[in-house]
C-alpha cells in the first residue's frame, strides 16, 4: 500500500476554517500595515534601510494558547449579553502583572471554554478586545472537538506522558483525520494572530503542545516574526516520539519558532536528541546559551520552571475566608490531635492517586502508631480529559478509599479523607496552610505548581502563624515528598523524592517527613521558600521574553526567505553579505581571467558522504575537462592516502594533496613531496591503543590508519552516543599525547590524530606562491569545501597574506558546502550543485578551447 503523507496540510482548504470579519477595533490593535505592498499578494519583508526613521510603540506580546485565561457566564436570558472575568487560576493571566517591564502590553488568543453560539460570537469578540484585550478563536465544534478531544487528548498527551498505544485501551490509535483537525486548528489561530500582528515590533508567545504547528504557519507569513514556545508538558525521549507518525513534522515546526523554553534539562535533552536522531541537527553552548543552527536560523533553547503568583497567594493568605477556613480546619484536625498529610491532584491516570492511597495504606500498617493520628486529605480536581481511563481511576480510587478507612478507621476517624468536588482557591490554600507534609506521587507530570502552592501557603502570615504556632508564630516549616517524574522535582532539593511506583520506599518517606527534626524541617522550608519567591512566574515571564528578544536582535540584518512546502516549511537565513554562488556570476569572472587557481575538497565536496567513496566516471571527466585548460591549475584536498588518490584521479594535470596535505603533487608524472618536515609517527604507538579501546565499547565505529593520520570515525554508531564517546577520546588523547608534535581535532563525524603544521590553508599558500614563482599572475581563486578542515583553506585565500600572490585585479571565491557559518562568502546548497558548477565551468573551457583553435583547412 502506497503511504499517505501528512505534509502538504499547511494549505488545507480553509472553508471550515473562515471566520468572520474581525470587529471594528482589531484596526487599533494592529498598529500599521507591513511595510510594502509590491504585488497583490506578496509583502515586501526586506529590512529596513539604516535611514528609515523608525518610532519605538510600546513593546507588545501576543500571547497564544489554547484557552484565553477568562471566564465566560452565560446570560440568563437570550436577550442578556454575555459577561467576562478574569480567570484568576490561569498561568497566563498573570504575566502582565508579574513582568518586571511594566510597559509591555500583552494580547491574549485562544478559545473560550464555553461554546458561544455563532449569533452572539461578533459581540463576544468585541467586549473581549475591548475590555480584556483578547481576541476568542471560535473553531467550528467539529473542529473543536477532534482537535482537543481527539488529537491533543488521544495521541499527544498519552505520548508525551510515555504511553504507547499499544492496544486501543492504551490511548488511540494514530488518526489521520484527527491530525488534520489538529492542523486546520491550528491554522485557525493563526489566521487570529495575523489579524493582530504588527510583525515589524511584536512579539509572539506560543503555549504548549495544543499549537505545535503554529509556528510553521506564522513564519511562512513573515519570515522575520519574533516568535517563542514554551512546552508545559514533558517532553518524551526519543524511543517514545519516535513512534509518532508526524513526528518529523511537529519537530520542524518546533524549530521555526526563535526560542524554545522547556520545564526542565530533561525535557530539552529528549527534544535535542530527536532533532540530531532524526534531523540530523547538532547543538551547541554559546555562552551558556544552548543553541541549534536550523537553515541558517539561531534557535535557542530555554531552560527554566515556571513559578507560582506570590502576590496573588499571598492576597489569598489574607483574606478573612481564607483565616475562618484554616480555623475550622484546625478544630476539624488539629484540635483533635491529628497530623494532616495533603494530596492536590487531577483525577487522571498521570497522576499516581492510586500509588499515593497504597503507600498510606502500607505506612498504616508498618506503623500502628500512626492509626488514629494520621489523615491523608485527598483533593482530587475534575479531569482534562474524558474516557475510560478517567473512568477507571475514579473507580479505582474510590474503591482503595473505602478499603483502607475500613481496615484503619474508628468512629470519628478516617485516615483517609477525599474530596472530590472542585474547591475554591482560598479553600485549597487553607488546606495548604494546616498539612504537616504535602505528598505528590504523580508518574509523569510537566511541572505541577501544587509544591510551590504549599511552600508560600506554609510560609503564611502574621495572622495565620499566630492561629497555628502561638507560642512560635515566626518558625515556618514544611514538608515536602516528590515524585522524581515531576517537572518540579530538580527544583526543590529539600524535598524527599521518591519513585512513586516503589510503594515500601513511598510508605518510608512519608514517615520519614513525619518524624523529621523540627529544626531540619524549618532549614528545608527555608530553602524552598527563598527559591519559590525568587523564581516567581514573573521571573519566568521576564526571562524568557529577554532570552526571545535576545534571539531576535539581529532579524533585521538577515536575509531571509522560505523553502519547502505544507508543514516541511522552513525559512532559509543568512548574513547580508553571505550569499550563494551564483552560477552567471562565477562564469563571467571565469571568462575574464587569465590565471586560474581551483582549490577543491572532496568527500562531502564533489562526492556525497556514501558508503562508496570512489568518484563516477562523470566526475573525473569533469576534472580532467578544467585541467586540460592551460589557464587552470586544479589542486584537490583531501584526508585520504595519496595511493588511493592516485588511483582515483588519473588526470593528467590534477594536483593532488593527500592527507589534508601532507603529501602534495602538482601533476601525475611529478613525485610527491611533503609539507612539513618528515614527521615522526611513533606516537601512533600510543594513539592508536586508546582508539582500539573506543572502538571497542562504540558499536559501528572503525579506525583508519593512514600514513600520517589515524582517524577513529563513528559514522555508523549511535548519534548520542558517538558524539559523546568522540568528546572523552578527545580528552584522552589530548591527555596522552601532550608532548608529542601532534594535533587532535573533532569533525563531524570523526577524531583525528595528524602531525602539527598540517593543513589545508599551508596547501593553498603553496599553490598560489608556485604560480608567483612561474611568473603566473593569478587572478581568479575558486575555492570549496564543507568541513572544519577547509575553513583553513578559506581564511588563506581571504586573508590579506595571500593577496601578494594574487593579482591587483584578482577575483576570489571562498565557498562552503551548505548554509552553515563559514569563513567563506558563498555557498552552494549540496554536492550536486558543486558538480553543476563544475560541469559549467569545464563547458566554458572547451568552449573558449574550441574558439581559440584555428579552422580547419577546407581541402576542396
Amino acid at each position: 500500500m502506497v503511504s499517505r503523507s501528512y505534509s502538504n496540510l499547511l494549505d488545507l482548504a480553509t472553508g471550515a476554517a473562515d471566520q468572520a470579519p474581525a470587529p471594528a477595533a482589531l484596526g487599533a490593535l494592529r498598529r500599521r500595515l507591513p511595510r510594502v505592498v509590491t504585488t497583490a499578494g506578496l509583502i515586501d519583508d526586506s529590512p529596513l534601510s539604516p535611514s528609515t526613521p523608525s518610532p519605538s510603540p510600546r513593546p507588545r506580546t501576543i500571547v497564544v494558547a489554547n484557552h484565553l485565561p477568562i471566564r465566560a457566564h452565560r446570560p440568563a436570558s437570550p436577550s442578556e449579553p454575555w459577561t467576562f472575568s478574569w480567570d484568576e487560576d490561569s498561568l497566563l493571566r498573570h504575566l502582565q502583572h508579574s513582568s518586571s517591564s511594566p510597559a509591555m502590553e500583552f494580547i491574549y488568543i485562544g478559545c473560550l471554554r464555553d461554546d458561544i453560539p455563532l449569533a452572539d460570537q461578533d459581540a463576544v469578540a468585541q467586549a473581549l478586545l475591548e475590555s480584556y484585550n483578547c481576541v476568542p478563536a471560535f473553531l467550528p465544534p467539529d473542529i473543536a472537538e477532534r482537535y482537543y478531544h481527539g488529537f491533543c487528548k488521544q495521541h499527544l498527551w498519552p505520548l508525551f506522558h510515555y504511553m504507547l498505544p499499544l492496544s486501543p485501551d492504551l490511548g488511540g490509535r494514530f488518526d489521520r483525520a484527527l491530525w488534520q483537525s489538529y492542523v486546520s486548528a491550528n491554522k485557525i489561530f493563526a489566521d487570529k494572530v495575523l489579524e493582530v500582528i504588527n510583525p515589524d515590533d511584536d512579539f509572539v508567545w506560543v503555549h504548549d503542545y495544543h499549537l505545535m504547528v503554529l509556528p510553521t504557519f506564522l513564519r511562512k507569513r513573515f519570515n522575520r516574526i519574533k516568535l517563542g514556545f514554551f512546552l508545559h508538558s514533558p517532553f518524551p525521549s526519543s524511543e517514545i516520539y519516535k513512534t509518532l507518525p508526524v513526528r518529523e513534522e511537529l519537530l520542524r515546526a518546533l524549530l521555526n519558532s526563535d526560542l524554545i523554553g522547556f520545564h526542565t534539562f530533561d525535557y530539552a535533552r529528549h527534544f535535542l536528541s530527536c532533532c540530531g536522531r532524526m534531523l540530523g541537527l547538532s547543538y551547541e553552548s554559546k555562552r551558556g546559551h544552548i543553541c541549534l543552527e536550523y537553515y541558517g536560523r539561531t534557535v535557542s533553547i530555554k531552560i527554566l520552571p515556571v513559578g507560582v503568583n506570590m502576590g496573588q497567594l499571598k492576597t489569598v493568605l489574607a483574606l478573612p475566608e481564607t483565616e475562618a477556613k484554616v480555623a475550622e480546619l484546625m478544630a476539624t484536625y488539629s484540635g483533635k490531635g491529628r497530623v494532616v498529610m495533603l494530596g492536590v491532584d487531577d483525577m487522571d491516570i498521570f497522576k499516581g492517586i492510586s500509588l499515593k492511597l497504597l503507600a498510606m495504606e502500607e505506612l498504616l500498617r508498618q506503623h500502628p502508631e500512626w492509626r488514629g493520628k494520621l489523615v491523608l486529605v485527598q483533593v482530587a480536581n475534575p479531569a482534562r480529559g474524558r474516557g475510560k481511563d478517567v473512568d477507571e481511576v475514579k473507580g479505582e480510587t474510590y474503591a482503595m478509599v473505602r478499603r483502607i478507612n475500613e481496615a484503619y478507621g474508628a468512629p470519628g476517624y478516617e485516615p483517609v479523607v477525599l474530596i472530590d468536588e472542585p474547591l475554591q482557591f482560598y479553600e485549597r490554600v487553607a488546606y495548604y496552610v494546616v498539612a504537616e507534609v504535602c505528598l505528590v506521587t504523580a508518574v509523569r507530570d510537566g511541572m505541577n505548581l501544587i509544591p510551590y502552592e504549599y511552600i508560600v501557603s506554609r510560609q503564611g502570615n502574621e495572622v495565620l502563624d499566630r492561629m497555628l504556632q502561638p507560642s512560635k508564630p515566626e518558625e515556618k516549616k514544611s514538608m515536602l515528598v516528590v515524585s522524581e517524574f515531576i517537572g518540579c522535582s530538580p527544583s526543590l532539593s529539600g524535598a524527599v523524592r521518591v519513585n512513586p511506583w516503589n510503594i515500601e520506599a513511598v510508605a518510608d518517606a512519608m514517615e520519614s517527613a513525619l518524624v523529621l527534626p523540627e529544626k531540619e524541617k524549618r532549614m528545608r522550608h527555608d530553602k524552598h521558600y527563598r527559591y519559590v519567591d525568587t523564581h516567581d512566574v514573573g521571573y519566568w515571564a521576564t526571562s524568557f521574553l529577554q532570552d526571545l528578544e535576545r534571539t531576535c536582535k539581529d532579524h533585521a540584518q538577515r536575509r531571509c526567505w522560505g523553502i519547502g512546502f505544507g508543514l516541511r516549511f522552513r525559512v532559509v537565513s543568512l548574513d547580508l553579505s553571505f550569499r550563494k554562488l551564483a552560477m552567471e556570476h562565477i562564469v563571467m569572472a571565469y571568462r575574464r581571467a587569465k590565471t586560474r587557481a581551483i582549490l577543491l575538497d572532496y568527500d562531502g565536496t564533489l562526492m556525497p558522504q556514501a558508503i562508496n567513496k570512489s568518484p563516477s566516471a562523470n566526475s573525473v571527466e569533469t576534472l580532467t575537462s578544467l585541467c586540460r585548460d592551460k589557464s587552470n591549475k586544479v589542486f584537490l584536498c583531501s584526508g585520504f592516502e595519496k595511493g588511493t588518490l592516485h588511483d582515483w584521479f588519473p588526470c593528467e594535470n590534477l594536483g593532488l594533496a593527500a592527507e589534508h596535505g601532507y603529501f602534495l603533487r602538482s601533476s601525475r608524472d611529478a613525485e610527491w613531496e611533503i609539507s612539513i618536515p618528515p614527521a615522526d609517527c611513533s606516537w601512533k604507538q600510543i594513539a592508536e591503543p586508546v582508539m582500539c579501546l573506543y572502538r571497542e565499547t562504540t558499536d559501528g565505529s572503525i579506525i583508519e590508519n593512514r600514513e600520517t593520520v589515524l582517524v577513529w570515525n563513528y559514522e555508523d554508531a549511535d548519534p548520542d552516543f558517538g558524539s559523546c564517546q568522540a568528546k572523552e577520546l578527545v580528552d584522552h588523547l589530548e591527555s596522552v599525547l601532550a608532548n608529542e608534535p601532534v594535533s587532535v581535532k573533532s569533525t563531524g563525524h570523526s577524531v583525528e590524530v595528524k602531525p602539527q603544521g598540517v593543513s589545508k590553508g599551508l596547501v593553498a599558500r603553496r599553490l598560489l606562491a608556485s604560480m608567483q614563482e612561474r611568473g603566473m599572475c593569478t587572478d581568479f581563486v575558486l575555492c570549496i569545501g564543507d568541513d572544519r578542515s577547509d575553513e583553513e583553506m578559506f581564511q588563506m585565500i581571504t586573508s590579506s597574506t595571500c593577496g601578494e600572490s594574487l593579482a591587483a585585479t584578482a577575483e576570489v571565491f571562498a565557498c562552503t558546502v551548505g548554509r552553515k557559518p563559514s569563513k567563506a562568502k558563498y555557498y552552494l546548497d549540496d554536492t550536486a550543485e558543486v558538480v553543476r558548477l563544475m560541469q559549467g565551468l569545464a563547458s566554458v573551457s572547451n568552449e573558449l578551447a574550441r574558439a581559440a583553435s584555428p579552422p580547419e583547412d577546407d581541402d576542396e
